[in-house]
Order: structure tokens, then C-alpha cells, then sequence
């Protein structure tokens, strides 16, 4: 049988609202069945939350491979209201090798529910169901390996029970391996207590998921610290029990080098914005000939007297949200893909509003108008070509970059009804756009199949141009706006701009930009071995 299980523990942190919590959730699996008996599965764990009758993704862990009784390392972070009855379900899933994203992954079950009982029992464990049966085991073949050694990092609670922290890469064939530097939250690490117990173990990776135990040690943040303090490495010497035991003179099974470790001040969302930075907004709209002529009632742009069209949803929904991030509340606003005056050319990056100089609008009401003052004057027509407006607002991002301040983080939100057609540009675009202050949110409008458009969005592995070179990191939401046509505007937002935060941050932080000014209150720490 399939087992599931997540530990919670809540935590406190400075937040918009004094009476939210944090709950941290760990997961780990046990006996997964896999289809093929010849090889261990490759697992990810997807959590999703319920709203409104529908499943939403929150996050997903690492994919760990060959490995039928997966500790996943990645910890979901999620908001606790004990108010509310918060429905979550676990999915598993098998992913093909060579591949981190679900498209080609197969479903191996899935456990639901509440994040109430999680916290009242602090470890769930359940079975995977699925089609409403229990997942059986698997048969497991053994396959011999060679030294491979890994790096888990415990924190040991206050009930005795451990957290894993961190695991290192693999690094294969190797009997002296350097593990790469990695970062991890002093909350994380050790709950904010420098002299907790920390359990360092260290194995000796194998493909059939049994992975051999080499030996492990004990530690402490404040003993870590002093490699930054003194300047010097810190040594452990990694003990196997069982041949402490057996063999009279054996001393250790290696010993665990700390060369280098920083404790970084990591400043917050919250910070930059209480700091100064202000979100520009710019919105992009599809005006292509596949929308359907705007006077007719079937058009996905034909304007109703008494319910606005998803354009106007997805627009006020996101709008509505960023606005009181801007102080002038004066947004850029274009159009794409139709033909428009006076030669009634075909134009990608064209001002709504006709302002070529001045193409921002007065809030969100004034985009609204400009939008519909605009429809009788064009032509829709195509192709759906996105990457020039991407490219005109990466060029305002890009005299931002230049200050060196977090004075401006633009935001990009593309309505369009269809898949694009210029996408190797487009992805040439995003990856530049990944290193200026910059995110871009894509709402997918009407009923068409947007599955290639996925490929925009980092969730399924790393976005990469035409010529091979990678996102410096994923700023591309991609929402099909049909996933929301039931649910309250407020859903939607909520999807597009849930990663934004994250993006501000990431970009700041990675430049070393501290916030313009800083109020007293404490930001939060991240350790750095």
C-alpha cells in the first residue's frame, strides 16, 4: 500500500495581516507502485488547494529518481486561516526521465484533505487512491552502484522528531565530492535557535532507491557560524555506528568539510515596497481577426451592454490588484495584431488609446475606455505576435536595471485568445527579460487549446531561446482565463500575481539592491554554506 504523509509546523513571520500563520508542510512516500517493473519510479509530489469547487496548484517538489519511498527535501509554505475549512490534495506523480514536467508524466494516485487535520495531528499519513482504488507495491529490482555520495541535513525538533532541511546533489563516482553552495532560511534551518541540534547524514546514492548509509554527525547553526566568524573551514568527522561497533580501529567513514558559510539579510516583498518601489503596470491586447468581428454578440470583444467580456474581467481582475502599488495610477496600454489608422497597417505594439507619446491611460477605468473607444476604429486581423511588446516594455525595464535602485518593477499582463505564432522571438524575449525587473503574466481568453502556450511558463521545466540559453529565472504565469469563467474575479488575481512577490525579490536580491529605505521592523535571514 502507498502511504503519503506531511508533517506540519506553524510559523510565525511579519506579514500584511497579525493573526495569519504559516504552516510549513513536508512530504514524504512510501512503497509507490510504478507501471514499469523493470525500474523504480521517478516521483513529484503537486499540491493543489480547493476554491470555489476547483483545484488550483500551489506548488511542486523536486522530482527525486529511482526512489519508491521518496523524503522530499522542498517545503510548501502555506497560509493558515482556522477559520476556514482549506481542502488540499496531494497528487503523485511519475516523471518521465529527461523530462521535469507533467505533460508526459504518469498519475500514480493522489490523497485529499484538510489543512486542519494536518495541523491538528501535525503528522497525516493516508493512502495514495486512485480511480478510488489503493495503489499496490511493486516489485524492486537491485542494481549495484558505485560511490555516490549525498548530503541530508536534518533539523531536529523540539518533540525529537527531524525535519529534512536540505539535500545535496549526487555527486556521482566520486570518493571526495564538493556539493555546491545552496541557500536556505535561518527559520528553515533551525527555527531561529542557533543552538539546535542539527543532524548531518551523509549516503552513498543508489539507482534502486536503497541508498547505502555512510555515516553521519551532529551539529549546531552557532558552531556552523564560525567559518564565517573565523574565517576558517569547520570539520566533522562522519561516524557509521555499526562499524564503530564491530571494528576496533576504525576512526570514521570521512570527514565533512564546511568551507565557507554567510548569513545574508534577506529583505522581503514588503520591504521593497515599504521601501519605495513601484509597480508599473502595462496591459497588452489581442486584436486579432480570430477573436471574431466585435459587433457581433459571438465575439470574445464584442461589448455588452450589461456584462463585460473576459478581456474586461481578466483586465480589472489583475488591474484592480496593481493599482495601488503605482502612486500616479496611470497605465500603458497596446494592442497587437490588427490593422489600424490612418494607413490601417498592421501593427503589434500600437498605443490603445492612439497616444504614440503618451500611451498610458488614467487607471484602470481609463484602459477599460481606451479599449472600447478603440474597437470601431481598427481592423482586427494577425498574426498573434507578442514578443514586440514584450520587447518595448523590456526596454522601459531596461533604463531601470541602470539606476541600481528598486524604484520600478514592471509588470506585463497579455490578454490574447489564441497560441502565438512568433514563438522562438517570444522566448528570446522572455530570457532577456528574465535579467531586468520585469514579470510578465499571460491570461489565456476564450475556449481555444492553449497546451503549447505552457511551454512559456517555468513550471514545466526551464524556459530556454532558440540558441540554448536559459531564463535567468521564471517570470512567465501563463492562466487559461476558462479555468476561472465560474469562479469570482478575485481567484483569477490571485493565480496570475501569486508568483509576482517572489519575482520582485528574487530580482532585487540576486543584484544585491537593498530597498530604498528601510522601516525598523526585522526582515528575515538566509543561511549560505
Amino acid at each position: 500500500m502507498s502511504n503519503i504523509y506531511e508533517s506540519a509546523e506553524a510559523t510565525l513571520g511579519f506579514i500584511s495581516s497579525p493573526c495569519l500563520t504559516k504552516v510549513e508542510l513536508r512530504v514524504a512516500c512510501r512503497g509507490i507502485a510504478d507501471r514499469d517493473a523493470l525500474s523504480k519510479p521517478d516521483p513529484c509530489v503537486v499540491l493543489k488547494v480547493q476554491s470555489h469547487g476547483q483545484w488550483f496548484e500551489v506548488d511542486r517538489t523536486e522530482v527525486i529518481r529511482s526512489s519508491s519511498s521518496p523524503v522530499f527535501s522542498k517545503i510548501f509554505l502555506v497560509d493558515y486561516y482556522f477559520e476556514e475549512v482549506q481542502r488540499l490534495r496531494f497528487e503523485l506523480h511519475d516523471i518521465s526521465s529527461g523530462n521535469n514536467g507533467l505533460r508526459d508524466a504518469d498519475f500514480l494516485g493522489a490523497m485529499e484533505c484538510t489543512l486542519g487535520q494536518i495541523v491538528s495531528q501535525r503528522k497525516l499519513t493516508k493512502a495514495l487512491l486512485k480511480q478510488g482504488n489503493t495503489t499496490g507495491k511493486s516489485s524492486i529490482m537491485d542494481f549495484f552502484s558505485k560511490s555516490d555520495p549525498f548530503l541530508e541535513i536534518f533539523r531536529i525538533n523540539d518533540d525529537g522528531t527531524e525535519s529534512l532541511v536540505h539535500r545535496t546533489e549526487t555527486v556521482m563516482n566520486n570518493l571526495s565530492p564538493v556539493w555546491k553552495s545552496f541557500k536556505v532560511s535561518l527559520n528553515t534551518l533551525c527555527s531561529g535557535d542557533h543552538d539546535r541540534e542539527l543532524k548531518c547524514t551523509v549516503w552513498d546514492w543508489d539507482s534502486n532507491g536503497k541508498h547505502d548509509f555512510i555515516g553521519e554527525f551532529q551539529t549546531t547553526f552557532k558552531e556552523m557560524m564560525r567559518a564565517e566568524q573565523e574565517g576558517k573551514q569547520i570539520q566533522w568527522e562522519c561516524i557509521n555506528p555499526k562499524y564503530q561497533m564491530k571494528k576496533k580501529n576504525y576512526r570514521n567513514s570521512g570527514t565533512v568539510i564546511l568551507n565557507h558559510c554567510k548569513t545574508i539579510k534577506m529583505y522581503s516583498f514588503l520591504d521593497y515596497i515599504m521601501g519605495g518601489c513601484q509597480i508599473q503596470f502595462t496591459v497588452a491586447i489581442d486584436f486579432t481577426a480570430s477573436n471574431g468581428d466585435p459587433r457581433n454578440s459571438c465575439s470574445l470583444h464584442y461589448i455588452h451592454p450589461y456584462q463585460p467580456n473576459e478581456y474586461l474581467k481578466a483586465l480589472v481582475a489583475v488591474g484592480e490588484i496593481c493599482q495601488d502599488y503605482d502612486s500616479d495610477k496611470m497605465f500603458p496600454a497596446f494592442g497587437f495584431g490588427a490593422l489600424i489608422p490612418p494607413d490601417f497597417k498592421v501593427s503589434h505594439d500600437f498605443a490603445v488609446n492612439f497616444d504614440e507619446e503618451n500611451p498610458e491611460c488614467a487607471g484602470i477605468q481609463g484602459v477599460v475606455e481606451a479599449y472600447q473607444n478603440c474597437l470601431p476604429k481598427i481592423q482586427l486581423y494577425g498574426p498573434t505576435n507578442i514578443a514586440p511588446i514584450i520587447q518595448k516594455v523590456a526596454s522601459s525595464a531596461s533604463e531601470e536595471m541602470h539606476t541600481k535602485e528598486a524604484m520600478e518593477y514592471f509588470i506585463l499582463l497579455i490578454l490574447t485568445d489564441g497560441v502565438i505564432t512568433d514563438m522562438a522571438d517570444t522566448r528570446e524575449a522572455i530570457v532577456h527579460a528574465s535579467h531586468l525587473p520585469m514579470s510578465v503574466i499571460i491570461v489565456g481568453v476564450g475556449n481555444a487549446d492553449f497546451t503549447d502556450m505552457q511551454i512559456l511558463d517555468g513550471d514545466d521545466g526551464i524556459l530556454r531561446s532558440p540558441k540554448g540559453e536559459p531564463v535567468l529565472r521564471d517570470i512567465v504565469q501563463f492562466v487559461p482565463f476558462k479555468d476561472f469563467k465560474h469562479a469570482s474575479p478575485a481567484a483569477l488575481a490571485k493565480s496570475v500575481l501569486a508568483e509576482v512577490p517572489n519575482q520582485v525579490v528574487d530580482y532585487y536580491n540576486a543584484k544585491g539592491i537593498k530597498p530604498k529605505c528601510i522601516s525598523d521592523y526585522e526582515s528575515s535571514r538566509t543561511f549560505s554554506p
